[in-house]
């Protein structure tokens, strides 16, 4: 079974484009390249993303390379994060190399990591964030009271 040597090469398709009137609920994924210039309450992964001025993201961003010119309300993960002058962002950014331009609105922190989209993330806790004990506190006692007393003074 030999395969036609006429068949077209295998070609990269074209981004998919959410547009401004577009009301997404739910979680996006491809491998492919996304824009969004509508409004996304979910999170988005995918190779290349790029949030419109238009667009409005609630949720987390992943991608290999992100670029920002609308509003995004959470957690962005990319190899290289772009946030140009009219992008805003609140949350956290995790990146591997990062742009951002004069006039940029930006609310949280800012990591570089090796690897940024590795799912496997651990966080330490820092600020805003508190660890979780493994047990219980132990529970402290008043040494006041000695067996066979009864707390009462005899004077």
């Amino acid at each position: 079974m030999n395969k036609p040597t006429n068949a077209p090469a295998k070609s990269k398709p074209s981004p998919s484009v959410l547009s401004s009137d577009l009301t997404v609920v739910g979680n996006l994924r491809t491998s492919g390249d996304i824009q969004v210039e509508g409004t996304v309450q979910g999170d988005i992964r995918a190779h290349l993303l790029t949030v419109g001025e238009s667009a409005n993201i609630e949720g987390e961003i992943v991608a290999d390379d992100i670029v920002v010119t609308g509003k995004v309300v959470g957690r962005v993960r990319g190899l290289k994060v772009r946030l140009t002058s009219t992008a805003r962002v609140e949350g956290d950014i995790i990146h591997k190399t990062i742009a951002i331009e004069s006039g940029a609105h930006f609310e949280g922190s800012v990591q570089r990591a090796e690897d940024p989209l590795a799912t496997g993330q651990r966080s330490t806790p820092g600020a805003g964030q508190s660890a979780r004990p493994s047990s219980p506190p132990p529970v402290q006692r008043p040494v006041s009271s000695l067996p066979g007393d009864s707390g009462k003074s005899d004077s």
